[in-house]
């Protein structure tokens, strides 16, 4: 291991969901699935999780501490609009509260407008199969830029809608819990169009209120799919898993244009739909020849042979980073977010490691000009891991949910010294690596 610098200019942060921290909403599809027997995998509900919503003081101090530059949160959506067309001025300013104290503590938010959770109204109207879901998100976000918009320069309107989608309409181990290919084809359209109609809005609205600097873009969840043996049949799946997994998603947000097997052209008017491009990434898959079903390929990929594992079985491979990274610039020439990466490591046992290999890969990136400008690691603290639950541990701060008790871990005080250094000297090698 050797040290080395990133950029001045480079900005590190940290991200988090609100469903997986805040606690203490009932009103989203979450905190219901969540409460239902056998949907989470150790029996834990988010209905506390690390009530973040009263700990938000507490939360940003160590924030400060670990001098972090930036932070990516999500509004909840179920907060903000509770019930259809009805809007919250209690949960809006909470909000606002949030980010002023993130600005006075001299963290950039960048705020999520969808992670995964929906309210109950929309949930039960139909989600993100009803076509009026793209009239619904569209409104909710010019509420919340009409009143946050003077505070934060930075959004994603949707977080990793191909997970969304493949877990909650085909697996069916997430809300709503369908499985349906043609639901997920369904929903990626949705969510391709709502996310355009967001990028036109909030662009329209920072130009009526004079607001410069405004960057839309959104989170896309990347995977490595390498073919085991090389073969045809296995290098085709890949390429099926590269369209329905990745493609749609991305060249419908970025270009408006639709894919097969979405459909063709530029039903929601052909332009340039991202002012960055958002990265999410923690594996890659080895694919091996199966039967020729989507749901089937995707569950049944594998991790190659001898190579290093995270407590939930996903393969620790830093070098897809720099691939996917490098591929997406080149591609479409925007500022690269790696919006985020991280690992599940309960004992904190190579999280530490982790974080090296993969910053190592942010600074060969920058070496190569590829211009990426931002990373997020996921995520500031253990919090509510979807499916998984309270027991899947990805943060740099412990968290003790008896008694709301944080501490940081060695690996967040790895993390604060790169934040501090702006990289990795030789003492950080010899005090945290060796």
């Amino acid at each position: 291991m050797k040290p080395f610098d990133l950029p001045e200019t480079f900005m590190l942060g940290v991200a988090t969901a609100s469903a997986q921290i805040e606690g203490g909403d009932t009103n989203n599809s979450w905190y219901r699935w969540s409460h239902q027997k056998g949907n989470i995998a150790d029996g834990t509900n988010c209905g506390i999780a690390d009530d973040h919503w009263n700990r938000i003081d507490e939360d940003i101090e160590l924030m400060k501490q670990m001098n972090i530059d930036t932070y990516r949160l999500s509004l909840e959506w179920s907060r903000i609009e509770p019930e259809k067309e009805k809007f919250s001025r209690d949960a809006i300013n909470h909000y606002r509260d949030e980010i002023i104290k993130l600005k006075n503590a001299g963290i950039i938010p960048l705020i999520t407008l969808h992670h995964f959770s929906n309210p109950l109204w929309l949930e039960d109207s139909g989600g993100w199969m009803n076509n009026d879901v793209v009239r619904h998100f569209c409104d909710y976000a010019e509420y919340a830029f009409n009143n946050l918009g003077d505070l934060v320069s930075d959004w994603v309107t949707i977080n990793e809608p191909n997970v969304y989608l493949i877990f909650g309409y085909v697996y069916g181990t997430w809300p709503p819990g369908k499985q349906s290919i043609r639901m997920y084809f369904n929903g990626a359209k949705n969510m391709i169009a709502s996310h355009i109609a967001v990028y036109k809005k909030i662009h329209a609205l920072a130009s009526e209120k004079g607001l410069r600097h405004v960057k839309v873009g959104t989170c896309h969840h990347l995977r490595i799919f390498q073919p085991k043996n090389k073969s045809f049949v296995e290098k085709t799946i890949c390429s099926i898993l590269e369209r329905v997994f990745h493609d749609i998603f991305i060249t419908g947000m970025a270009e408006g244009k639709l894919l097969w097997p979405l459909g063709s052209g530029y039903p929601f008017g052909r332009g340039d739909y991202q002012d960055f491009f958002g990265i999410n990434y923690y594996t890659r898959d080895i694919v091996s020849f199966n039967p020729l079903n989507f749901g089937q390929l995707f569950s049944e990929t594998e991790v190659m042979e001898g190579a290093p594992v995270n407590d939930l079985g996903w393969e620790i491979y830093p070098d897809g980073l720099y691939t996917l990274c490098a591929r997406y610039y080149d591609r479409f020439k925007k500022p690269v977010f790696i919006t985020e990466n991280g690992t599940c490591d309960k004992s904190d046992a190579f999280r530490t490691k982790y974080i090296y290999d993969h910053i190592l890969q942010v600074k060969k990136l920058c070496e190569a000009k590829v211009d990426v400008q931002r990373y997020y690691h996921w995520t500031l603290m253990d919090n509510f891991e979807w499916a998984e639950g309270l027991s899947a541990r990805f943060g740099l701060i412990d968290v003790d949910y008896d008694t709301q008790k944080r501490h940081v871990r060695k690996s967040g005080h790895f993390f604060r010294d790169i934040c501090v250094h702006r990289g990795i000297t030789q003492d950080m090698i010899e005090e945290y690596l060796k």
